[in-house]
């Protein structure tokens, strides 16, 4: 990748907004014009089966707000929040539990947040015995956790450890004191050391550490020190993401000034120099924001074209419903999506009425689930081969997405992939572009409001 060129033409023709494709179609199709009891007969019908489950809870709280966050968050201080939120988390699990067929293994299990460590270590004892008395976990489950080291004591990870986490997720973002000053989240260097020291101490056996490009005075200098500084820590992923400035969405952002903003041709410059440094260290850039040590299980699926992709980002268990808990989370199983009320007072409003805390959702048509499937695997295995995708899809790819793929002539002229009789390839500089590739198979792309996505450089 290092003799990549970073042309500001083809910068200006694909910075457009666009989604990241955790979903589709994206969350900005769900709708709450659907009765909740629909949802919840599709959640029956859905239990008929024994698929494996994917667990997730939303722990939105933090003591203070970072201005660049795009998360769904409660900002405060009061440390009893977290305790009468656990009330309410085991109300809607006590709900949910009678439509789950019990045969359902969990083999994954996530907190995200907020950040989950806002819970005191006994609270997440609490939470990981609640969970645990409900649903039966997998020998071999996969059970992440965001943490934030900023008020993080071992006895948190110890706790994490004790419910049953063996991958850890942190937040650096940038380690350079005027980016941090800038968007308001101190956290020094020796700080994320000292938390994987932690956690190599108690037992996590894979670290993933965030970083994010595209943020306030943010230099290919400066970015490059900070790689140097966390590759140090020897993290086994790393997930880089581009800044999503949305400040019509997220008011916060505002303080952020475009003047100190990189520009998009800086942005690309910073995500080539992060694929080039990690790259050189030995790690796989597996697509999008993600990567993963050669010998990772990320890094392995690849090749096999077995990865997959959801609302955690890039993960190996995709057969798995997403069946997930507490504020704004959203659940994903075959064919739908449904999504809990946004702010506390509705969601404990609902709990408090013995009601699902549904908000809204989306029913897949068939053509949906052929895209959803034809952009996942656009996203995870970087090309698409013809035949393949006709056995997977029970169709003629070819035919059903012949103008799709007449589209993407430009691209392929531009650099991004290469077609050849069998299928596509996306080249380096593709990879780079992987949303505006995707947005071809979009059959939303042309009619939506753009307004509702960040850019995609």
């Amino acid at each position: 990748m290092s003799m990549l060129k970073v042309d500001l033409e083809l910068v200006k023709k694909y910075n457009v907004p666009g989604p990241r494709y955790t979903s589709y179609p994206p969350a900005t199709h769900f709708t709450n014009e659907i009765a909740p009891e629909a949802f919840i007969g599709h959640i029956r019908a859905n239990n008929q089966t024994d698929r494996d489950l994917s667990l997730y809870f939303h722990l939105p709280f933090c003591y203070s707000l970072c201005w660049f966050c795009g998360c769904t968050t409660v900002i405060t201080a009061d440390q009893k929040k977290s305790g009468e939120y656990l009330n309410y988390l085991e109300r809607e699990m006590d709900l949910m539990k009678p439509l789950l067929n019990p045969k359902r293994k969990a083999v994954q299990l996530h907190f995200g947040g907020g950040t989950p460590t806002f819970l005191l270590p006994d609270e997440i004892r609490r939470l990981g015995e609640m969970i645990r008395s409900r649903f039966t976990f997998a020998p071999d489950i996969e059970a992440g956790v965001e943490v934030d080291p900023r008020r993080l004591t071992r006895d948190h990870l110890v706790a994490l450890r004790e419910v049953g986490f063996n991958r850890g997720s942190m937040g650096v973002q940038d380690d350079d004191p005027v980016v941090q000053k800038a968007v308001h989240r101190i956290q020094p260097l020796e700080m994320t050391r000292q938390v994987v020291e932690w956690m190599r101490e108690v037992g996590f056996h894979s670290i993933n550490i965030d970083l994010i490009y595209g943020l306030p005075y943010q230099t290919p200098g400066s970015f490059a020190k900070t790689l140097d500084e966390v590759l140090s820590l020897k993290p086994d992923r790393f997930a880089v993401f581009n800044y999503a400035h949305v400040p019509w969405m997220k008011p916060a952002q505002k303080i952020l000034k475009p003047e100190v903003l990189p520009s998009p041709e800086t942005k690309l410059e910073l995500l080539k120099l992060t694929i080039e440094r990690l790259s050189s260290e030995g790690y796989v850039y597996i697509g999008m924001d993600h990567f993963a040590r050669a010998g990772d299980e990320l890094a392995l699926a690849q090749p096999q074209k077995t990865l997959q992709r959801n609302f955690q980002g890039y993960s190996t268990r995709g057969g798995a419903d997403i069946y997930a808990f507490g504020m704004s989370s959203i659940s994903q199983a075959e064919g739908f999506y449904w999504q809990n009320h946004k702010d506390l007072p509705d969601y404990y409003g609902s709990l408090d009425a013995g009601k699902l805390p549904l908000s809204r959702g989306y029913i897949m048509t068939e053509e949906d689930q052929i895209r959803r499937t034809t952009i996942m695997r656009l996203m995870c295995d970087l090309g698409l081969d013809y035949e393949p995708m006709s056995k997977l899809l029970g169709l003629n790819f070819k035919e059903h997405f012949a103008h799709e793929l007449d589209s993407l002539d430009d691209m392929e002229a531009d650099g991004l992939l290469v077609k050849t009789p069998q299928g596509f390839i996306v080249t380096d500089l593709g990879r780079l572009l992987i949303r505006n590739i995707a947005m071809r198979f979009d059959a939303y792309a042309s009619v939506r409001k753009e307004n509702r996505f960040s850019r995609t450089i």
